[in-house]
């Protein structure tokens, strides 16, 4: 996993790409047909955890005055790694997170009030719930939540993965999907195999994973194959429907969060009855 991290740790120099402007075509020239354009992808409600990344989400369904929510990784629990089989539900939390500006500053300390859903089986989440509403983060920091996108991200999308714990922004595509993703006791079901670019390492784990196109949350960051080994923890391998195992030392994976979604009842409840919802129960 991009594992968390614990103890004091020395800052990581970051380096910003500046982004290049625009130069506009001669005035005799005909107008150029217009472009897509990607969304700008920046700090704006993450997270950092004590151990890892996160960011306040919301589905396309909630409203102003749900008390909001923050995703994160299973793995990154403060009580630690949910057993293989174990799913964690409506349990008490006063964990607290600095949100952060678009830059990257802190503007405040949001705090749950419980770990609304959190499990390491099929996929690797956890869903705090806070205890201010969107309106009230709103109001006060000028943050908005990130959106979760409702539908499977395809396959060569453009993606950023926006570490809160180290305030750095990779970006990469959606190299493919792995049928199933196993490292260690665990095993996760379709998961998002980055292209090399993204070389996340330990405290990026529950980063937000964010569709250029939409500016939506498709994925959340939780692990790499660090030193090759096969199926091992820190080195998950790839295994298809054939039982085919395949290792990509080097290589990062996250998890889709569209089957998030259809969980998620009005009021901001997670409901694994819901009609759609796949999220393993307790």
């Amino acid at each position: 996993m991009n594992k968390p991290l614990t103890g004091a740790l020395l800052s990581l120099l970051l380096l910003g790409a500046a982004a290049t402007p625009a130069v506009a075509a001669p005035t005799t020239a005909p107008p150029a047909a217009p472009e897509a354009t990607a969304v700008a992808v920046n700090f704006a409600g993450t997270v950092a955890l004590s151990n890892c990344s996160g960011s306040v989400v919301r589905a396309p369904g909630s409203q102003p005055n749900d008390l909001a929510l923050v995703l994160s990784n299973g793995h990154c629990l403060e009580s630690g790694f949910p057993a293989a089989g174990e799913v964690i539900k409506d349990r008490p939390s006063s964990r607290s997170f600095s949100l952060l500006n678009s830059a990257g500053s802190k503007v405040g300390t949001l705090r749950a009030s419980k770990i609304a859903y959190a499990t390491m089986t099929d996929t690797d989440i956890s869903i705090y719930q806070l205890t201010r509403t969107y309106a009230q983060i709103q109001s006060q920091y000028g943050i908005t939540a990130l959106t979760l996108d409702g539908a499977r991200p395809a396959q060569g999308s453009a993606i950023k993965v926006v570490s809160g714990y180290w305030k750095r922004i990779y970006s990469c595509n959606v190299d493919g999907f792995a049928y199933r993703l196993k490292e260690g006791a665990w095993t996760w079901k379709d998961s998002v195999r980055y292209t090399s670019a993204c070389n996340t390492i330990g405290g990026t784990s529950g980063s937000p994973v964010v569709d250029t196109a939409t500016g939506k949350v498709v994925a959340v960051n939780n692990t790499g194959n660090e030193d090759g080994a096969r199926c091992t923890d820190n080195n998950p391998c790839e295994v298809d429907q054939n039982g085919n195992v395949t290792v990509r030392q080097g290589i990062n994976y996250a998890q889709q969060t569209y089957i998030v979604v259809p969980c998620i009842a009005p009021g901001n409840k997670i409901d694994l009855n819901r009609p759609g919802c796949v999220l393993p129960k307790p």
